[in-house]
């Protein structure tokens, strides 16, 4: 039943319906003179088939920062059909949750899995591209394995997309991908349709230590600040060009990264740990008129809670990791909560293949830190920063991150309160379709790698 169902996973491929893309930042639109790069790469995902399924009897957190108590949701077509204190249940397989309590699908919104699979040997190492501190060009998409064990990790954690990004090695670090957390033959099996793409960079220790070691540019926080802002004012001749071309220009796949951030279609996930490090990136993003999307890591993000807000960017955090190098030093275990009470966008993110099965934890942990020092925040609002927060922050909120009518139905059934370090993901659908079932071990996916090996399909 394993294999049958496995082979049905990777016979999946098609497109899919394109949805809306994250609002521009500044920068004027390119002209046709630029080749259209990503529709070599689009998204070949389908939606697995499902049926129209009730849950009813259950406490519900939409996502949004709402909770229905002995509610009821439906999902038919892929889609969220109603959800209320009840519903139409004609027609459809109707669960009985009574004790337990649904949730959109959690959002990761950094995650290496793919680039960086289980096992880890070096064979298998390729989130960073470390020959050279800027490198736009690179797409982590392309080196996304769609047979690591760890999507299966993940789905039994509850997680039904993730935002996989290149390493912090880079200042530019490569463009990063949305993907839904199905297996298939290719990456672009997995590739949500619409989602926009991002470039990752980075500030601080690493690009400084990777290349000041090598006794080359930027050995500094000086240095680093340089590079980006000469990069950027290449970026920005480079697309004044492109406006004005009468013809085709010859390619320049650094360039066409920038320049789509600098017209608004690539959003700008840049990892940063001290409060004055993500200062100057935002000075510098008004210098050259792009917006960053989110602030990764952030463990100071508490200092400037106000900036944040007030300019629209979300903080990627953790709950409770610090002290593992010098910029991580002044972190704080109540770092999302503040961030949160401040008015900002905070969302919980893992950042680690055995994190991501516990995002769900993540979260508990850091609003009971808050909770501890007064910061009353309702578990429903805690819900946000692993569903729409992350979805605002990767441009597909009009499709995912809460339990709304015409959204997708990433729904899960937790058999317990999911803030809670005893209750796990019970059933886990992904598009309306029933991909995880702790009761049924036949539907646990299991990458065609694992098949025949000890321990495939295992839950950690």
């Amino acid at each position: 039943m394993r294999g049958a169902m496995v082979a049905a996973v990777l016979l999946l491929a098609g497109c899919a319906t394109t949805g809306k893309q994250a609002a521009a930042p500044a920068g004027p639109a390119l002209q046709g003179s630029m080749p259209d790069a990503e529709s070599a790469f689009a998204s070949t995902y389908r939606p697995w088939p499902g049926v129209a399924t009730v849950i009813r009897n259950v406490t519900i957190y939409d996502g949004k920062g709402g909770r229905v108590d002995r509610g009821a949701v439906r999902f038919e077509g892929g889609k969220v059909a109603a959800i209320g204190a009840s519903v139409n249940e004609a027609g459809a397989t109707v669960i009985d949750g009574r004790g337990k309590w649904v949730t959109p699908g959690i959002i990761d919104i950094h995650s290496h899995l793919g680039n960086y699979p289980s096992p880890g040997v070096a064979a298998h190492s390729d989130g960073n591209e470390v020959t050279g501190p800027v490198r736009p060009e690179v797409w982590a998409l392309h080196g996304v394995w769609p047979q690591d064990p760890g999507f299966s990790r993940a789905l039994a954690g509850g997680v039904t997309a993730l935002h996989v990004l290149p390493g912090s090695a880079n200042l530019f670090g490569g463009r990063g991908a949305t993907l839904k957390n199905v297996y298939g033959r290719t990456a672009q099996d997995m590739l949500l349709p619409g989602a926009p793409w991002s470039l990752k960079m980075a500030c601080g220790e690493n690009p400084k230590r990777v290349y000041g070691t090598k006794n080359q540019m930027p050995g500094s926080r000086m240095g680093n600040v340089a590079m980006m802002r000469q990069t950027w004012a290449n970026a920005r001749d480079y697309q004044a060009k492109l406006k004005a071309s009468k013809g085709p220009m010859k390619r320049d796949l650094q360039m066409e990264t920038l320049a789509g951030v600098l017209d608004g279609t690539i959003l700008v996930q840049n990892h940063c740990y001290r409060a004055d490090e993500m200062a100057n990136i935002i000075s510098m993003s008004k210098e050259f008129g792009y917006k960053v999307s989110t602030f990764h890591h952030a463990v100071e993000a508490y200092k400037i809670a106000d900036l944040l807000r007030e300019n629209g960017i979300c903080s990627a955090l953790w709950a409770d990791w610090w002290g593992f190098k010098m910029e991580s030093y002044d972190g704080i275990q109540e770092n999302l909560p503040f961030v949160h009470a401040a008015g900002a966008c905070a969302v919980t993110h893992s950042d680690d293949a055995d994190g991501i099965q516990r995002l769900n934890q993540e979260t508990a942990k850091a609003l009971a830190n808050g909770r501890r020092l007064g910061l009353q925040i309702k578990d429903e609002e805690a819900w946000t920063w692993v569903a729409i927060n992350p979805a605002k922050a990767l441009g597909i909120a009009d499709r995912v991150g809460s339990l709304e009518p015409g959204k997708d139905a990433d729904v899960v059934l937790w058999n317990g309160d999911p803030l809670s370090v005893y209750s796990r993901p019970e059933m886990v659908w992904v598009d309306g379709a029933l991909l995880y079932d702790t009761n049924d071990p036949a539907r646990r996916p299991v990458s065609d790698f694992e098949l025949g090996q000890p321990g495939e399909g295992d839950r950690k």
